[in-house]
């Protein structure tokens, strides 16, 4: 049987999951933000920096920060939304049967603020052997339709930069937000040697990241049209404060996301979004 966990990393509240197959997975109640997964073989698949700011308050460096209702900039919230800094609440998930924690994030008085929306948000968190899948639902609990964009900004281990291969995305139109060009995707296999910002039109078959110690598959679902691969290569990661100056050797953020075209929610309808991470 699986068994849950809590504890405290850094003074804040997280919750464990590990199972019999002996996979496990960390999440920290601010942002309900995936800290850690790390599969049966003892290998930890998701990067956290070891200079992130875990204090209650900031957006975590690492991990699978939630993007909610904003992605990046592209609006007037904070940067990515508020989901990410805010207190989320464990909710039961029997259906489940202990194999996932499930959180929940609803407006309050501070959303209100800067958001006047009635909403709830769900993440589940799901393991199986070998293999990571985080749900997330969105639900308009309020009286009026409104628009969202949303994303699991997932931050994915690497030994070596230089060694990784992104196999899955050529013929896939491409926004290359670091010389803002738009075109079709010609590689067989993404390559990364300077800072990389895209946003692709998500392919319908999972990509392959691979490197020369196993290979990762990454799947996600239709409503997450777009698929966002990051990596800030050495100049821009050296004026991180919340990262190490080679951190950018030792991840590479493949994220599922719902961007160009905004979710428009109806009252009392929801939208569900899900990325999987496969040890292939």
């Amino acid at each position: 049987m699986s068994a849950i966990q809590a504890l405290e990393l850094h003074g804040q509240p997280a919750l464990q999951l590990r199972t019999p197959h002996g996979d496990s997975v960390t999440v920290a109640l601010h942002g309900a933000h995936v800290l850690s997964w790390v599969t049966a073989d003892g290998v930890e698949r998701l990067y956290l920096s070891p200079r992130a700011a875990i204090d209650g308050r900031s957006a975590i460096r690492g991990g699978v920060p939630v993007c909610f209702p904003q992605f990046n900039q592209r609006g007037p919230l904070p940067k990515h939304g508020f989901a990410r800094n805010l207190p989320w609440t464990a909710e039961p998930d029997a259906a489940s049967e202990a194999s996932s924690l499930a959180l929940s994030l609803r407006d309050s008085e501070a959303t209100r603020l800067v958001w006047p929306q009635a909403f709830r948000v769900d993440l589940v968190v799901s393991l199986a052997p070998h293999t990571l899948n985080i749900g997330l639902t969105v639900h308009n609990t309020g009286r009026q339709p409104w628009s969202f964009a949303a994303a699991l900004h997932t931050y994915l281990r690497l030994d070596e930069l230089a060694d990784a291969r992104l196999q899955g995305l050529q013929g896939a139109n491409r926004w290359d937000a670091v010389r803002d060009d738009r075109h079709v995707e010609t590689a067989a296999a993404l390559a990364f040697t300077s800072e990389f910002d895209s946003v692709y039109a998500a392919p319908a078959k999972p990509l392959r990241l691979v490197q020369p110690a196993g290979t990762l598959e990454i799947s996600q679902s239709a409503s997450c049209t777009e698929t966002v691969v990051w990596n800030p290569g050495a100049a821009l990661s050296a004026t991180l404060a919340d990262m190490p100056p080679d951190g950018y050797r030792h991840m590479l953020c493949v994220e599922a996301a719902r961007i160009d075209e905004p979710v428009v929610l109806e009252a009392g309808t929801q939208w569900r979004g899900w990325q999987q991470l496969r040890v292939a």
